[in-house]
């Protein structure tokens, strides 16, 4: 029942995102892993994703949403964006890895993104939680 849950949270996560955004959509490349940020509102994300350690001992999916605080810093004609937020993902542990279970994982993060042109940027992210959901370095492409 508890996986029929998760699954039905993101499910309703996604499709409201889809319904509802206006703003600009991002997908960010990391070093092991990707999300794919729609957005709800002018300053909020919703993110899907999967992102893994580096030696694939667990693979995470879930979902992060972010606040943006370009409007509050009063940067937003600018080439940087800073924002935070939380995570929820679904822990599974590959065979290679000697402990069987999967967990359920909630985190908090933190980053900034900086745009060279009009459609390509890096960004760095620390993120807590007992699993890493989401890459914490990468590149993000604006679609």
């Amino acid at each position: 029942m508890k996986k029929v849950t998760i699954l039905f949270v993101f499910a309703l996560l996604f499709c409201a995102a889809n319904v509802f955004g206006q703003a600009r959509s991002e997908i960010n490349f990391g070093l092991v892993g990707l999300n794919y940020e729609i957005p709800v509102h002018k300053n909020i994300t919703i993110a899907p994703g999967a992102g893994a350690d580096i030696d694939f001992d667990w693979l995470t999916l879930g979902v992060k949403a972010n606040y943006y605080f370009d409007n509050l810093f009063g940067i937003t004609n600018s080439a940087w964006d800073f924002y935070g937020g939380a995570n929820l993902g679904y822990g599974i542990y590959l065979p290679n890895n000697d402990r069987h279970d999967s967990d359920l994982d909630f985190g908090l993060q933190v980053g900034g993104r900086w745009f060279w042109n009009d459609k390509w940027g890096i960004y760095a992210e620390i993120s807590g939680g007992a699993l890493s959901v989401f890459p914490s370095i990468g590149v993000t492409m604006k679609l």
